[in-house]
């Protein structure tokens, strides 16, 4: 039976979501049961509760572990190019990690369930929220992950920022678009559409464009 959205008398056929990917998103049990009664409507929701959920911190670090991939994959190949892409992924279960962490802080980045920017933690930071999580001995810490800290080359650009240019060290971030739809079991559209690449000054730690950190950039191969 399906369960259709109506508003003002019409069938809501798609729903995007602009918003509800931080807690601060659902203040009461309203926005819950908002979320609820639209994840099990007909609509298409642009993400789903399973895609949203899928791109976490969390369920990145579980992909990272071994053997997860090959519950996937059957390709010895294919599993050994991803792999080769990921970062090293850890929860804070893991004392030794905690202990490299604590030591050496400036090779790694701390990251909550967050996205957007400017909730990543860096530097000796890193080592103050580990300690403190410890001596609190709670479950906070199951909020985080840790993950290796990447080294991009750096290279010069020109920036505009309130009609200036700016001459600055910058480094860049690619990402792949795709569009995937699929109705239960049955995917019905999976492929690559597109790019984005971020620049943002190389002191910078945080790198998200809407938080103002970076900017939108184009490719330029020779």
């Amino acid at each position: 039976m399906e369960h259709f959205l109506c508003m003002d008398g019409q069938h809501v056929a798609v729903i995007y979501f602009r918003a509800g990917y931080t807690p601060a998103d659902y203040p009461s049990e309203s926005e819950w049961r908002a979320r609820l009664l639209m994840e099990q409507s007909s609509a298409i929701k642009c993400p789903s509760i399973s895609y949203h959920l899928v791109g976490t911190k969390k369920i990145q670090q579980e992909l990272a572990k071994p053997n997860v991939l090959e519950r996937f994959y059957e390709n010895k190949d294919d599993i050994a190019k991803l792999r080769k892409c990921f970062a090293g992924l850890w929860s804070l279960d893991e004392p030794d990690i905690v202990r490299k962490a604590i030591e050496s802080p400036e090779l790694f980045v701390m990251k909550p369930q967050r996205e957007g920017g400017g909730n990543n933690i860096y530097g000796d930071a890193v080592r103050d929220t580990l300690q403190k999580l410890q001596k609190a001995g709670s479950q906070e810490d199951a909020a985080y992950i840790l993950m290796q800290r990447i080294f991009p080359n750096i290279s010069a650009a020109i920036m505009m920022r309130n009609g200036t240019l700016h001459k600055e060290n910058a480094i860049s971030e690619l990402g792949i678009f795709g569009a995937y739809l699929r109705n239960k079991d049955k995917v019905i559209l999976n492929n690559q559409s597109g790019y984005l690449l971020r620049t943002k000054v190389s002191s910078s730690d945080e790198g998200g464009v809407a938080a103002g950190f970076a900017v939108l950039d184009s490719v330029y191969l020779t």
